[in-house]
């Protein structure tokens, strides 16, 4: 199956990142390049774009369609949360913008074999790097009724997530669940018919919580912000691209944290903790898609983009 993503705020994002042409710039979410082929445009021979994913089809995809860039193209196969490290390596310590865009790949949603379909009956599995041994199939099997609880309660923001936990383990004890078609079908069983009738497929939100639990999306969110705006060069901006209340949140805070790290009380007249702030928030409220982006791609419906820019203290 070809690798298929349209790139949401792609215009938004790339104005945002006010690209220089001599520039260093890397796309910590890779997937189909989109992104990354309208940095390539704006950077001259001497500008660099780094391109990082942990998806084996995200990569070979993405090295089709930046050839002809592949002067100032380097394509690592990693998790974003490895940036610093994997840049390092490379004798590179700072960069002048980051790209983040953190919705799952149309080729991933599409792909049947991938296991992340609530709509065809396969494996389950949800792997975005298909290198780790984990699979949905463990979660749904291993973690105790109350720890699905919990994922599917804070990470599907489910108001049926105690029942669908208490479904899952009494199906489980007679057989092992192996497909995602036997999940879907205990789930709708965990949920009134009423409901089922006029919400959207009532499977979604539950395989976006094991999804996010098992690839640890949100834990490497909030480990990595930190170091990836410590990367930045004076002026140099960081854009993300979020598609959950959860993401949005946790880049909202740590951009606001980096803007004003100041932890002395309210009523001392001068700050005494000595921590300075690491730049500015340049999107107060996040930005959204257009009406027309909209029409044209369902799937941007909850995508939110946020910059920071990093004004480095003399």
């Amino acid at each position: 199956m070809e690798f298929k993503h349209k790139s949401v705020l792609l215009n938004e994002t790339i104005e945002n990142l006010n690209i220089k042409p001599d520039g260093i710039y890397v796309d910590g979410t890779l997937g189909g390049a989109g992104h990354s082929y309208e940095i390539c445009r704006q950077l001259s021979t001497k500008g660099s774009l780094i391109g990082i994913d942990q998806d084996e089809a995200a990569i070979e995809a993405a090295s089709k369609r930046l050839e002809e860039f592949q002067d100032r193209v380097t394509i690592i196969r990693s998790n974003y949360c490895n940036m610093k490290k994997e840049l390092n390596r490379k004798g590179i310590f700072s960069v002048d913008g980051i790209v983040l865009d953190l919705g799952v790949s149309s080729y991933q949603l599409d792909n049947a074999e991938r296991g992340f379909t609530y709509r065809e009956d396969v494996p389950l599995d949800m792997r975005m790097d298909q290198r780790g041994s984990r699979t949905a199939r463990d979660i749904v099997n291993e973690y105790s009724e109350q720890e699905l609880f919990r994922v599917i309660r804070d990470y599907g923001e489910d108001k049926f997530a105690k029942n669908i936990a208490k479904h899952i383990c009494t199906a489980r004890a007679v057989k092992p669940i192996e497909t995602t078609g036997e999940l879907t079908e205990i789930i709708k069983q965990s949920i009134p018919m009423k409901i089922r009738a006029t919400g959207g497929h009532p499977a979604k939100k539950t395989f976006q919580a094991i999804r996010i639990e098992l690839n640890q999306e949100l834990e490497v969110l909030k480990n990595s912000l930190d170091d990836m705006i410590e990367l930045l060069n004076d002026e140099g901006r960081i854009c993300i691209i979020t598609f959950h209340s959860l993401e949005d949140r946790i880049v909202k805070t740590i951009f606001k944290r980096n803007e004003n790290p100041c932890t002395c009380p309210s009523n001392f007249p001068v700050c005494v903790c000595g921590k300075k702030s690491k730049g500015k928030v340049i999107t107060r409220k996040p930005i959204l898609p257009s009406e027309e982006e909209l029409e044209e791609n369902t799937r941007s419906k909850s995508a939110k983009l946020r910059v920071f820019e990093r004004i480095r203290q003399e």
